[in-house]
């Protein structure tokens, strides 16, 4: 699996439709109509996300390995 930025998944997010609702301190709050969960993607700078949290983000939005 690519390791990927908080930047770099947003904007993965924002093409599957994801629409930022809110920016509370570094992280990033995204909603999509018609879904309860929230997508809450940690922003700072352009640090790499840690592996776990790549991948539970990855399932919510949804997004594959061979899509980044």
């Amino acid at each position: 699996m690519k390791v990927v930025s908080g930047k770099e998944l947003a904007k993965y997010a924002e093409q599957k439709g994801w629409s930022l609702t809110r920016i509370t301190g570094s992280h990033h709050i995204y909603t999509m109509a018609g879904r309860v969960e929230r997508l809450v993607i940690p922003i700072h700078g352009n640090q790499a996300l840690k592996k776990g949290l790549q991948r539970g983000l990855m399932k919510i939005i949804p997004l594959d390995d061979h899509e980044l």
